[in-house]
């Protein structure tokens, strides 16, 4: 039995929710049976039971329930009967509103903070058709009526659950619109803002949570695939018959970067794609050195006044301010390729029907909607002819923002006829991964003779557009003259979003140019910022706050430093501050404690919104200690964890402490806020103890040693 024919059976009280413009629009379910393509978002079984469908692909930040929650509250649901399903794949149903356009990604902190003003609005239109029946029923003025979780009550004390009323309820079409008035304010929330625990914490702890690595179909068989060592190169032969003869291969279909190989199991599938030999045609990425690229190549495109520029932001005259200041200081900053390195290996689930005009799939998607886009245009078919089953995630990062696998998935089910799961190695995704771009960029800082800051210049110089230029706007200052630009080279490497994207490296410029000027001021580095960079209210409470959170004048132990950064992303601003020590024999860094403060409005769900910053912690901890990825005549050196190094466990902080400031304003984005200010802060704590100033991300010892020495 489907979910549709449950809900007739059981007498439910469902609602639809379809996009009118720009806004979430109620409509009542019975639209359905005229042949709008329109999908239930709230479902109130005669048990009293709430069925919502969430939008918030989770891979363990907790957007699915964040998500129903917003819902809930607004339609004052007892949580404890609240039922969360993953939201199909319709963008023009289930998405927000972003830039223009619709999406369903669940990327860049926003989930809570773009959809959550429909969601409160869809919860209240609920509520309402539900007074509306009670008042109905008891021959009283709706206006009479209030709600308490799960029940409609009036001042006499009588009460009608919503289970009672979905049995009797009639749903008007469309729906009462629902005025800003009728929301509930702060002090009303009873689920919003209170701890709340994730609902897929007991599925993955009892083991009943599925991944797509989890699904089993009858007749399924296996595939894995070998990319192009260079990026951008396609095959052009192999040894099919060879490896056609092995066990328990069945076949081996040709991809557009790749031979992907279809065995009756998995470990048969890895044996034969270790055994294929393939001659792959010259890649986009061919001869490429990323380490020529970033030490040389960058800086002469720095350089060249004839290379292509694109101006980021000209405010005032920055020119006139560096010409006519007292003093001008100047830094360059270097970053490498970051790897995603989500835990779960990339895989997905296809199955084609028998008349093979409608294709099943199977995955963890952070955008169903355009993974289902990609699905459809790598087979050639419409979206209607797929169906998208979301799964949960064993970590994301950005990488799974892209349906290319499930793609590749689609690609193979339909020319082996067979349902198959896909499932990538760690060395695939490492070596035909797609990374964070590394970076070179140029600062300059102009001084007035009170030793404000007036002028500020920023150039920043690689391959990868957008993904260069987040977070290389100092928003935080009010400095009135700036000019910062971006220059575009392309190495024909794969890139992508990466948690926090270019925020990590611009930040790490930003923030230590500063803490440059603040040393040779004699001046401490946050009440060089207070008094120097010109903080916008936000940043001056956000310093205030850490400043107090991690007792900053309070002497540290023998061979300990502190270090502070701001950090900024997707409209939320924080200011971090990180006790390092330094092992200088060994060139080791060491950070021990962490304290973050974070100003990201009203805050849905404080313990998932703190445990997503501590996670960024050490994200941005490990990214700045260990990561890189280096590339060599086109091809990825490292393969895995043996040789890209991430964060152990005996090197995680001591202690790490996040703090929230208190504003009355809508939610912005908390998922990738923890890790920006972790490169400025550490490599300042670094300076404190060496007086050596690192300028290259990430600081591994032997670079720390390198510069130690010089």
């Amino acid at each position: 039995m489907d979910r549709r024919d449950f809900l007739k059976s059981t007498g439910a009280l469902s609602f639809a929710i379809a996009l009118a413009g720009d806004k979430l629009e109620l409509v009542s379910a019975a639209n359905a049976a005229t042949g709008q393509k329109i999908n239930a978002w709230v479902s109130i079984a005669a048990d009293g039971t709430v069925n919502i469908l969430s939008p918030g692909a989770e891979m363990g930040q907790g957007s699915m329930t964040s998500l129903a929650l917003i819902v809930a509250e607004e339609m004052d649901a007892d949580w404890s009967k609240v039922k969360i399903e993953f939201a199909p794949a319709e963008v023009n149903v289930y998405g927000y509103t972003f830039q223009n356009a619709k999406g369903m990604a669940i990327v860049g902190s926003r989930a809570v903070m773009l959809y959550f003003n429909d969601l409160r609005t869809a919860g209240a239109q609920v509520r309402k058709v539900l007074v509306a029946n009670a008042a109905q029923k008891w021959g009283v003025d709706a206006s009479s009526l209030t709600t308490e979780p799960g029940f409609v009550v009036d001042g006499s004390g009588r009460k009608l659950s919503y289970g009672e009323i979905a049995s009797f309820a009639t749903v008007p079409s469309p729906l009462p619109t629902v005025d800003k008035s009728e929301l509930k304010t702060k002090d009303q929330h009873r689920l919003i803002g209170k701890a709340t625990p994730r609902r897929d914490i007991p599925a993955k702890v009892n083991g009943s949570a599925q991944y797509a690595m989890d699904v089993q179909l009858p007749g399924m068989v296996y595939a894995t695939v070998r990319h192009a060592p260079v990026h951008g190169a396609a095959p052009e032969s192999w040894n099919e018959a060879k490896v056609k003869a092995m066990k328990g291969v069945i076949r081996t279909v040709k991809l557009p970067d790749g031979v992907a190989v279809i065995a009756t199991s998995l470990p048969a599938a890895m044996a034969a794609r270790n055994a294929l030999e393939v001659k792959w045609n010259k890649g986009a990425a061919a001869g490429y050195d990323s380490e020529a690229a970033l030490m040389k190549t960058y800086e002469q495109v720095h350089a060249d006044p004839a290379a292509k520029t694109q101006t980021l932001e000209a405010k005032g005259d920055a020119k006139a301010a560096f010409s006519n200041a007292a003093k001008v200081y100047k830094a360059e900053f270097r970053s490498d390729y970051g790897y995603h390195a989500q835990m779960e290996p990339l895989n997905a689930v296809a199955r084609l029907n028998d008349a093979g005009n409608h294709i099943e799939v199977w995955e963890g998607t952070q955008d169903p909607a355009s993974s289902r886009t990609a699905i459809a245009d790598a087979i050639g078919f419409k979206e209607d002819q797929v169906t998208l089953h979301q799964c949960y995630m064993g970590g994301g990062f950005g990488r799974r923002s892209l349906g290319d696998y499930s793609a590749e998935a689609a690609r193979i089910a339909k020319e082996a006829k067979r349902p198959v799961k896909l499932v990538w190695t760690r060395e695939e995704d490492m070596q035909y991964g797609m990374f964070r771009p590394q970076s070179f960029q140029c600062l300059q800082a102009a001084q007035d003779a009170s030793g404000k800051v007036v002028g500020w210049s920023h150039c920043v110089v690689g391959d990868g557009g957008v993904l260069l230029q987040t977070g290389i706007r100092p928003i935080y200052y009010q400095i009135p003259n700036t000019h910062i630009e971006s220059r575009g080279t392309s190495h024909g490497i794969r890139l992508k979003h990466w948690r926090g994207v270019g925020h990590v490296f611009n930040v790490f410029a930003i923030e230590s140019l500063v803490d440059q000027m603040a040393v040779d001021a004699n001046m401490d580095p946050i009440e060089f910022r207070l008094e120097r960079m010109n903080p916008t209210p936000r940043a001056r409470a956000v310093f205030e706050k850490v400043r107090d959170l991690s007792n900053w004048n309070t002497p540290r132990p023998e061979g300990r430093a502190l270090g502070v950064s701001v950090s900024e992303r997707s409209g939320s601003l924080g200011a971090g501050v990180a006790e390092v020590s330094i092992d200088k024999s060994t060139g080791k860094i060491k950070v021990h404690k962490a304290w973050v403060a974070v100003d990201g409005g009203l805050v849905v769900q404080p313990e998932m919104a703190r445990r997503n910053i501590e996670s960024g912690i050490l994200y941005g901890v490990s990214s700045v200690l260990h990561e890189r990825v280096t590339i060599k005549e086109g091809a990825v050196q490292q393969s895995n964890f043996h040789d890209y190094h991430v964060l152990r466990m005996s090197d995680i902080p001591e202690t790490m402490e996040v703090a929230f400031v208190d504003r009355d304003a809508a939610p912005s984005g908390l998922g990738e806020i923890g890790n920006p200010w972790v490169a400025a802060a550490v490599a300042s704590a670094v300076f404190r103890l060496t007086g050596k100033r690192l300028y290259h991300m990430p600081f591994t010892p032997e670079r720390v040693k390198a510069t130690l020495s010089a």
